[in-house]
């Protein structure tokens, strides 16, 4: 079941490792595409509208929390690649102790302010009730988001990425079965679809949490229960840093999806559904950079400099390829792709999306090589430079929009134009990292 990354052949080690992981990426967008069918269909654009905002928000949220656990997850994976479960074990006390009680102290927050982030965000007036009532159910996942995650990463980073995407199956199932049940048949609105969602979240925490203590990499010790100056230090550094990454970077969708707000409710539906269709579609490749780190993180603490240079060459081409095949598929599909989510009727709507998506998937090279540089960096303990790369492709991004978006012949599509020249800026700059001896 666990797949040593330092041994056996890399292509084939990183394929088996790696898809597990794009199919659990693959079905937690379907969490928030399944509420979006649903809300679409039997409640209305409103809804949609709101449930679509509600998106940006939640996954800025529980990015923080992924980032802790993904940074967790890369001093695991080292650890294990020098095979020194001492230490190991030490840093899983440390680190679930210390991001379990940020994710208290920040879902606390989350609820204090609630009124405040949903100004900040523009939303209408007609949907703002309904925005906060979705809101108020799905923050009560916040603290699953982080027990699934947390053990989910220390599992792959011991090598095993199939068991948390088979519980991951099941509380997808849970979550259909639920919002069908809440939303068509108990009329439940917008709350249904929240509470479907929460439901099933603790059902995968509390699975993926049991099957975690079959093994001894993981079972914590009252001798492994201690503060260590330099293992929270290490952690931290992880840790702090890839939070930072993964929550600027989508602190900067937050800040696009509140300028794309300001264009009213058919263009707020249309780009929430279009993303959530661009979020599946090169969801894959981020996953498989997900894989690729770990595969670094492992050789870098074993120390084989050579495997990582041939993992990464088998690893840029195995990317090319896939994001060729995507692109081409989304291109070619988009006005299909919508039209599963929004009634044919809705012209207007569904040529907003399709233009997003047009756009925007012709460059998903670009955003399959950044998420390898992501990885990377943060496999090899230089997680900073993965902030950089997010800060630079952000920062494009969201200064483009604005610009672009607030020129009168280009308007929304402006905003589109922003996120692929993001996107290929900082691969240059990750590029010219990476030529830099430090590996």
């Amino acid at each position: 079941m666990n797949i040593d990354l330092t041994q056996d052949n890399i292509t084939k080690s990183l394929i088996r490792f790696a898809m597990p992981l794009m199919l659990a990426n693959i079905m937690q967008q379907f969490y928030n595409i399944t509420d979006t069918f649903i809300v679409g269909r039997f409640i209305g654009p409103n809804a949609l509208a709101s449930v679509g905002a509600s998106y940006a928000l939640i996954i800025f949220i529980t990015s923080i929390i992924i980032g802790l656990c993904m940074g967790s997850g890369v001093f695991t994976s080292i650890q294990f690649g020098k095979r020194d479960l001492n230490m190991l074990k030490n840093g899983l006390f440390i680190s679930f102790t210390i991001v379990g009680i940020f994710t208290l102290i920040l879902n606390f927050f989350a609820y204090i302010y609630l009124n405040e982030i949903i100004n900040i965000l523009q939303i209408p007036k007609q949907i703002f009730k309904m925005t906060r009532d979705y809101l108020n159910v799905i923050f009560f996942g916040i603290f699953a988001t982080f027990l699934y995650n947390y053990y989910a990463n220390m599992l792959r980073a011991i090598g095993n990425s199939l068991i948390p995407v088979i519980f991951l199956g099941v509380s997808l199932i849970f979550n259909v079965a639920l919002d069908i049940i809440f939303i068509v048949y108990m009329n439940m609105g917008v709350f249904g679809a929240g509470f479907a969602t929460v439901i099933s979240q603790y059902i995968c925490a509390v699975g993926v949490i049991i099957y975690s203590f079959k093994f001894e990499e993981l079972k914590v010790n009252r001798e492994n229960m201690k503060m260590d100056r330099d293992i929270i230090k290490s952690i931290a550094n992880l840790s702090l840093l890839t939070s930072m990454q993964q929550s600027i970077m989508n602190f900067g969708i937050l800040t696009v999806q509140g300028l794309v707000n300001s264009f009213g409710t058919i263009v707020m539906a249309a780009f929430s559904t279009a993303v959530k269709i661009d979020t599946l579609a090169y969801s894959p490749v981020q996953d498989f950079g997900n894989a690729y780190s770990t595969f670094i993180a492992q050789n870098y603490g074993a120390g084989n400099s050579d495997r990582i240079k041939k993992g990464t060459k088998i690893s840029i081409k195995i990317v090319i390829i896939f994001c060729m095949v995507i692109s081409s598929f989304v291109y070619i599909f988009a006005p299909k792709l919508m039209s599963i989510f929004v009634d044919k009727s809705m012209y207007n709507l569904i040529n907003i999306g399709v233009q997003y998506l047009r756009i925007v998937s012709v460059f998903y090279i670009g955003i399959g090589i950044l998420f390898m540089f992501y990885g990377y960096f943060r496999a090899i303990n230089k997680a900073e430079i993965s902030l950089v790369l997010t800060i630079i492709s952000l920062g494009t991004r969201v200064a483009l929009a604005f610009t672009l978006s607030s020129i009168p012949f280009i308007g929304i599509k402006g905003i589109w134009i922003a996120i692929p020249i993001g996107w290929i800026l900082a691969d240059l700059c990750g590029l010219f990292f990476y030529k830099k001896p430090i590996v």
